[in-house]
Order: structure tokens, then C-alpha cells, then sequence
């Protein structure tokens, strides 16, 4: 699925001294590195503050916790996604209000937002899913309109920028996973929070270090965290940052050669009832965290035993909606949600997927119809 060996290759030039800089200095958690990487991130995205956590999952609590979620509190998000989104809802106590998706899209459909808000609704959290931009600026106009905070969870989407500007601005705050799977991802775990608002930033460094004082570290305002960005993984994403818009460019490239080499396979739209192949969305700024087709159900399991005859990995991303998680909870229905989960498949996708992988691809996807 992915080849972080030939990333490695590529970048050790730079990726060796940045790491033997941090071994020598002796500073391995925050620090210059962390503060260096903050700020980058920070002008590279155009937003006024960038946290540096643990992970993508605590920047998700972390942001809801600094925006006052907790017991009693509703926050609306997306039926379909992976579990962390609702698990830090969930975590603080709070209720997870689940709307369906587009079928096409796989993001949340800002049509059945409204539907979905009550006056128990504090937090408006959409998923840009697989590195599509939700529609983000509808989804923020709907917060405004209801008073409530848009956080954008943003783990698939570093580096998408819908209409020019990045995902991860547009709302109180964005959340970041730098997992190493990710477009810019670090070797180990390790997270981020954009924020514009000074006080919610003060807020959330005093969470991730223990609820700390901005003024005394041995001062605690409150309870808070211990998620803190370890400098190594700060200096690896450091090196990797300026590369990410030319990696993605990459991806976009390797995503639109899938494209010419499936053009012959029956394609429409698998929720319509079409027997054929539904590719992603092609949208400019699509950055292809994942390649996720959609086929009926009796095609996918053909086409799963398709590509592993020829060694092809796959996944299916997402096998169950959020609504009928087995984890106690039960939010449902959410039926294109649940009818999506029957039909999806991810598919290789990677700066340096070679060719033969995407002919390997093709030939399965061909017989599989045949």
C-alpha cells in the first residue's frame, strides 16, 4: 500500500543529519526542533498558531477538550471515518451525532447537517476523507449560522487546499495526524492542531503538558495531557515538509495514470445500482491520501482475490461505519454509509508506485468484471 522504504532512500541525505543534529543536542522532547517545525507548518499553512502533539487522536481531543466539550455536549460528524474521530468524542464524555455521507464523495453531505444540530450541539467536525476536501466552506457557514465551533479533521488532507486555501484553516481549529502513513508523515507517532485564536492556543499547550501554566510548568491550571512532540519526529517532518507539495503533486500524477489504465473498465455510479467501477472524485485538490474505488459487492470479492494472485496489496478503508461500531454504541442508521462499507476498496498509492503495479491493478480490476 505504501513504500516508505524508497522515501527514505530519497530523502536520507537530509534525513541523517537532521536526526544525528537532535542526538547530539541532547533536546529530545519540544525544544528549537519542535518550535522550528511549529512555525513551519504554521507559514506553510497559512495559520496563525500550529501545536506540535503526540498524534493525530490527541489533537482531535485535545481541540475538542480546549473548546469546552465535555458530558451533556453533542458534536455532528461523519457516519464514516476511521474510529478515532468518534473515539475523542466519546472520551470526553460527549455524544457523537452521526450524518450520512455523499456516495461519490465518501464526505459528509452538508445537506443533512442542519437536521442533525441541536441545542446540545458544540462542535461541527467534518473528516476530509482520503485526502478530499470536504465542502468545507458550506460546512462552515452552517456553524457560523448555528453558533457553534468547526473543527476540521484533517489526518487524510495535509497539503489540500479546496479554492486555494489549506484544509485545516477554515474552522477554530484543524487536526493533524502525522502518522507515518500519512502524506507528511513521521516515523513514530506524532500530531498537530492549527489554531487562530490566541487564547485557544494557550489553552491547548497548557492541556498537551499536563494543564500546565503558560507562566509556571509547575503551576496547574487544570487537568491536562501528556502530549508532548518528540523532537526527532519534529526534525524528521522538518526535512519532509518541503517536499510534501511535490510528493502529493505525485501522488495526483500516479492517481491520474490509474485513471487511463482503467478508462476501458464499465465505470458509473456503483449507488445507483450500475455494475461497474466508481473512481474517486477527480478534484484539483484531491491530494490521494488514499486511492478508494467503489465496486458492488460480488465484484469486490473477485477483485480482491484478482489482485492477490498477483501480489497486489489492498484494503478496505472502511469495513464498518462509525454507527454500528461495536465498542457499546449504537448511533445508527446511517444507510449510505453502511451501503458504502460493502463496496469500497483502497488500492496502492504512493509517490514511487511503479507502473507494473498499476498495470497489475488493471489486469485485476478487468478479469474481475469479465
Amino acid at each position: 500500500m505504501l513504500d516508505l522504504q524508497s522515501e527514505v532512500r530519497e530523502l536520507w541525505p537530509e534525513l541523517q543529519p537532521a536526526v544525528e543534529r537532535v542526538l547530539k543536542s541532547g533536546a529530545f522532547i519540544g525544544g528549537p526542533e519542535v518550535e522550528r517545525f511549529e512555525s513551519a507548518v504554521a507559514d506553510y499553512l497559512g495559520s496563525k498558531h500550529a501545536i506540535g502533539l503526540n498524534s493525530g487522536t490527541d489533537a482531535l481531543i485535545l481541540g475538542l477538550e480546549a473548546l469546552g466539550v465535555g458530558p451533556g455536549d453533542e458534536v455532528v460528524t461523519t457516519a464514516f471515518s476511521f474510529f478515532a474521530t468518534s473515539e475523542a468524542v466519546l472520551r470526553l464524555g460527549a455524544t457523537p451525532v452521526f450524518v450520512d455521507i455523499d456516495p461519490v464523495t465518501l464526505n459528509m453531505e452538508p445537506d443533512l447537517v442542519e437536521a442533525a444540530m441541536s441545542d446540545r450541539t458544540k462542535v461541527l467536525l467534518p473528516v476530509h476523507m482520503f485526502g478530499l476536501p470536504a465542502r468545507v466552506e458550506e460546512l462552515r457557514a452552517i456553524a457560523d449560522r448555528y453558533h457553534v465551533h468547526l473543527l476540521e479533521d484533517c489526518a487524510q488532507s495535509f497539503g489540500a487546499r479546496p479554492n486555494g486555501r489549506h484544509t485545516g484553516t477554515f474552522g477554530a481549529l484543524g487536526a493533524f495526524s502525522f502518522y507515518p502513513t500519512k502524506n507528511l508523515g513521521a516515523y513514530g507517532d506524532a500530531g498537530m492542531v492549527t489554531v487562530e485564536d490566541d487564547d485557544l492556543a494557550v489553552r491547548i499547550r497548557s492541556l498537551r503538558n499536563h494543564g500546565s501554566s503558560p507562566t509556571d510548568k509547575y503551576l496547574h491550571d487544570g487537568l491536562g495531557h501528556n502530549s508532548r512532540l518528540d523532537a526527532v519526529q519534529a526534525a524528521i517532518l522538518s526535512v519532509k515538509l518541503p517536499h510534501v507539495a511535490s510528493l502529493n503533486e505525485r501522488r495526483r500524477e500516479r492517481a491520474a495514470a490509474y485513471r487511463d489504465a482503467l478508462a476501458n473498465v464499465p465505470q458509473g455510479h456503483v449507488h445507483n445500482g450500475d455494475w461497474a467501477l466508481q473512481l474517486p472524485v477527480d478534484d484539483p485538490a484531491h491530494v490521494y491520501h488514499q486511492f478508494t474505488i467503489q465496486v458492488p459487492a460480488a465484484v469486490r470479492e473477485r477483485l480482491e482475490g484478482e489482485l492477490t494472485r498477483r501480489g497486489v496489496a489492498f484494503s478496505r478503508f472502511y469495513p464498518t461505519p462509525l454507527t454500528r461500531q461495536p465498542a457499546g454504541f449504537d448511533f445508527g442508521p446511517a444507510p449510505v454509509a453502511e451501503e458504502v462499507c460493502k463496496r469500497v476498496l483502497s488500492l496502492p498509492i504512493h509517490p514511487w508506485l511503479p507502473d507494473a503495479a498499476i498495470d497489475a491493478v488493471r489486469e485485476s480490476v478487468e478479469q474481475a468484471f469479465a
